[in-house]
């Protein structure tokens, strides 16, 4: 049996896209004249205020408040001064007018901006805006009463009905975009009148019949977009006498041979896309195609890696392991599988070849292996090989990912292929959305009998020119595939496992034989090539073995996500190196964090930290999408957290003015985090370096725990681990900090430090503030035994709830004893925090402040002759040293109590760290 999942973390939702316009802007000469003021006693034409306001009463759009269209005159304000309305929330909808007429009298609406309701979709442009509304219905009649409008566009909605034939009385139109909607019936004759008309998309919007001869008139038209729609004849020869054409779009005109003698007129062509036509002549025919069309390059991406997957029937889907470029052929390492694209995204100049969703998929056994996808623009093909012939069923996978189940323009979007099993066609115009009840996010199985005789099995997605190409993003069509399997129907003779590799003895022996006539030094040269590479190839097998499958992707994502790592998109310091922000394809922020080769860590601790974090998921956990391995330090992908971390909103500046209710919700998603890390993970973690620079807040400031760099991992049955010191000081429990003693209690005390943190709103030490005060738990403790203890909430709080402020600031008291044994476990703190355990216990002050006192505050924890037997946690010696000396190389572990002896490599923990 063979399996295999497609499977990279790259989306497809990211990719820039060109739409058309709802109301895109007003004639180039018009502009500058609706931008000038407004002249005195000039008010706008009654017969255009009553069609705007039927306009917009239709489409349940209300104006704003800065027009004065209740009073008869909209044209004030924006509307005639210099003020940019396009992608301007205060001016939504927006009008410009011209205030020219009848000897600046009258004013006329010359452009409409009503923007989309989705608040990122005008961002995703650069070239063009888009705006859409998503409104229900028919174009109202009144619309051909706005007849100065030069600019007009109801793209992307899903109106209805027909075009209505009075759109030919918006004679000043210069574009018209009514693309991807759900138009019925005929192109009307009428749009001939718009003679100075220069850009017209009508593609994907359901029109049928024949394509209005009237078109012939529009001899200004630079683009014109026709396809997927329904148009029946061939296509019209009078395209060629609209000479000024540069971009020309024609698609799904399969009902008549056509020929493309037309083109040769069109000597202004830049453009020129024929989807799924009956072409009868060649295109190199024509001197058009020889000469003045562009010759595009195209780069192939580097290869990276993919993590396979095992369902819940015990199959394990092997992983399709590269990004494939524009016309590619890849072989796996292993020989098994075979895959090739060919083809290139149109317009979108950093298309993925590959999707991602972290929706849960209906229909699915296996929901994750639905979660990622491959897309091709025009040709997928997979191949399997060294086949044994024979009977099989091929198990295709489908899921569609972006188009919502909501009346919207996104749900306008049709993706259609043809789908070929050992070349015979199994399935024509397959969509898989509709034949999944017109749902997106449910699994669609498709199986298929094959028989293979050449030990070679083929399987061809092939994208005829069908469906949608912009929805949700330009670029977004083609075969897609989420995983398959080929299973023989007959007992198989030979073993299913991967041939053994022969022997490269020989081969080893020629290089060495012939390196020695060379000399030693190109020996030498070549064994640690071999060496290097073995290592490599270890590494990679560990990595793919890891249970917590991580997705992997290239460097050169990375690199283009990041803009190359710039130094601009630094947004802070980890425990491994920096951390960069980036956009992927998909749409995606995320944050990169680069391991440092100069914190001394290398790819061992690396792959422990992507296990880690892969394996455990929680709401109050930073969530990880993935790594690289193929650049030259290893890097992590996390989720980008909009409002940076706790320090910074608390302390630093531009903080985010957290109310109360905000800082007790975020102390108990820490301690939600924490307990489940140490209590209901399936992996054991501790983290080491709980602190808040280390709690990022998203767009709802709920906080999320990151850096799991320092996280440990350990096996239940052990008690402690004595290991290196790896945190950040001030947050560092003592027989942490001394003895690198390390439990969980280690991060029940720095999270007591984080929560009193989070009251105060302040740093655990602030030399700027009067002596008492300088180190948070001396003050903390100084009021709480005086009974002063609510003294110590943040006065810029206006006001706070006093019981839950009591319970975290004894909970915080509590966490920080000098003893592990007297800190409760997180759940306990979790219950105190939420008032399910009563604060009965008398807190007495730790030994540890008191040596503060008497040492003159200093905080410095060191190695010492700490006794781990004692309730106190008495510190019987204590020297300064620099918060980065080595610990020892060699320390004890306590395991069932016996002694052994273990190596630690030293490494060097920077005092403070910031970002993911």
């Amino acid at each position: 049996m063979m399996r295999r999942r497609c499977s990279s973390s790259s989306g497809h939702g990211g990719h820039q896209l060109i739409l058309c316009w709802l109301v895109i802007a007003c004639s180039w000469v018009a502009v500058a004249r609706a931008q000038a003021q407004k002249p005195a006693g000039a008010t706008t034409d009654p017969v255009e205020v009553a069609a705007l306001n039927a306009i917009l009463g239709r489409w349940g759009t209300k104006p704003p408040k800065t027009w004065n269209i209740t009073g008869g005159d909209p044209c004030t304000g924006t509307a005639v001064d210099d003020t940019d309305i396009d992608n301007n929330p205060i001016v939504n909808p927006g009008i410009k007018c011209d205030c020219t007429f009848n000897n600046n009298t009258v004013c006329r609406i010359v452009k409409l901006y009503v923007s989309s309701p989705e608040p990122n979709l005008s961002s995703r442009l650069h070239a063009r805006r888009v705006y859409a509304l998503n409104v229900v219905g028919q174009i109202p009649a009144e619309l051909e009463k706005l007849t100065h409008l030069a600019n007009l566009s109801l793209a992307i909605n899903p109106l209805s009905g027909p075009l209505p034939k009075e759109l030919g009385n918006l004679t000043n139109l210069i574009s018209l975009g009514i693309s991807l909607n759900n138009f019925t019936g005929n192109l009307p004759e009428e749009l001939g009148n718009l003679t100075k008309l220069e850009q017209m998309y009508i593609d994907s919007s359901g029109f049928s019949g024949p394509f209005p001869s009237t078109i012939s008139k529009l001899k200004k038209l630079k683009i014109l977009w026709i396809s997927d729609n329904d148009f029946t004849g061939k296509i019209p020869d009078f395209i060629g006498s609209l000479t000024n054409l540069e971009d020309l779009r024609i698609g799904d005109i399969v009902n008549g041979s056509s020929s493309l003698a037309f083109i040769s007129n069109l000597t202004s062509l830049n453009v020129l896309i024929l989807r799924n036509c009956k072409i009868s002549d060649n295109l190199g025919a024509y001197s058009t195609f020889r000469t003045k069309l562009p010759t595009a390059r195209h780069s192939l991406f580097p290869r990276f890696s993919g993590i396979s997957v095992r369902g819940l029937d015990n199959t394990v889907y092997e992983a399709d392991a590269t990004s494939l470029g524009a016309a590619s052929y890849y072989v796996t390492g292993q020989t098994r599988w075979g895959i090739s694209n060919v083809g290139k995204f149109n317009e979108a100049p950093n298309g993925s070849y590959l999707m991602y969703s972290s929706q849960q998929f209906q229909n699915a056994l296996d929901s994750e292996l639905f979660q990622t996808a491959r897309m091709s623009p025009s040709s997928l093909r997979y191949y399997g090989l060294g086949l044994e012939n024979g009977n099989y069923t091929v198990l295709l996978q489908f899921a569609e990912f972006a188009y919502p189940d909501t009346k919207t323009w996104q749900s306008i979007g049709r993706r259609v292929f043809d789908i070929y099993v050992q070349g015979d066609l199994k399935e024509k115009n397959f969509d898989v959305r509709k034949t999944a009840g017109g749902k997106s996010f449910i699994a669609v199985n498709k199986r298929y009998n094959a028989t293979v005789s050449k030990n070679f099995l083929e399987i061809h997605l092939f994208w005829a020119g069908k469906g949608t190409c912009c929805i949700p993003t330009q670029g977004y069509y083609g075969p897609m595939i989420s995983a398959l399997s080929i299973t023989p129907n007959f007992t198989p003779t030979v073993r299913n496992g991967v041939p053994k590799k022969k022997s490269k003895a020989g081969v080893i022996a020629g290089i060495v034989i012939g390196a020695s006539v060379i000399g030693s030094a190109a020996l030498l040269g070549i064994f640690v090539l071999v060496k290097k590479r073995r290592k490599a190839a270890r590494q990679q097998e560990e990595l793919y073995n890891l249970v917590g499958r991580p997705n992997i992707f290239s460097s050169a994502e990375l690199k283009l996500a990041t803009d190359n790592f710039s130094s601009q998109n630094v947004i802070g310091e980890g425990g491994y190196g920096p951390v960069y922000k980036g956009k992927l394809p998909d749409g995606r922020i995320i944050a990169v964090k680069q391991l440092s080769q100069s914190s001394h860590q290398g790819k061992s601790e690396f792959v422990t930290e992507v296990a880690t974090i892969s394996a455990v998921q929680h709401k109050n956990l930073v969530k990880l999408y993935g790594c690289c391995i193929d650049s030259s330090t290893p890097l992590l992908v996390y989720e980008y957290l909009e409002n940076g971390s706790l320090d910074r909103a608390l302390f630093g500046h531009g903080s985010l003015n957290l109310d109360w209710p905000t800082r007790f919700e975020i102390i108990l998603g820490i301690a939600r985090g924490i307990t489940y890390l140490h209590e209901e993970s399936s992996i054991r973690i501790v983290h080491r370096d709980i602190k808040a620079s280390n709690v990022l807040l998203d767009t709802d400031l709920n906080p999320k725990i990151s850096d799991f760099g320092l996280a440990k991992l350990y096996d239940e049955k052990k008690t402690h681990i004595s290991t290196k010191i790896a945190g950040t000081f001030g947050y560092l429990a003592p027989e942490y900090a001394m003895r690198g003693h390390l439990t969980e209690k280690a991060d029940v005390f720095a999270f007591g430090v984080v929560a009193l943190e989070t009251v105060a709103g302040r740093s655990n030490t602030d030399n700027s503030l009067d002596n008492d005060k300088i180190y948070l738990f001396e003050w903390a403790w100084g009021l709480y035994e005086r009974e002063q203890g609510i003294k110590i909430v943040d006065p810029k709080l206006d006001e706070f709830d006093s019981e839950e402020a009591s319970r975290v600031i004894y909970a915080a008291l509590l966490c920080t004893q000098g003893s592990p044994h007297q800190r409760p476990p997180m759940s306990r703190v979790l219950a105190i925090l939420t008032g399910d355990i009563e604060m009965t216990e008398m807190l007495t002050k730790p030994s540890y402040i008191t040596e503060w006192q008497l040492r003159g505050g200093n905080t410095s924890y060191v190695s010492s002759n700490y006794s781990s037997g004692s309730t106190t946690g008495e510190f019987r010696e204590q020297r300064e040293t620099s918060p980065l000396t080595p610990s020892p190389t060699i320390t004890r572990v306590t395991y069932d109590g016996r002694l052994y002896n273990v190596w630690l490599v030293p490494f060097l923990i920077p005092v403070a760290t910031h970002g993911h």
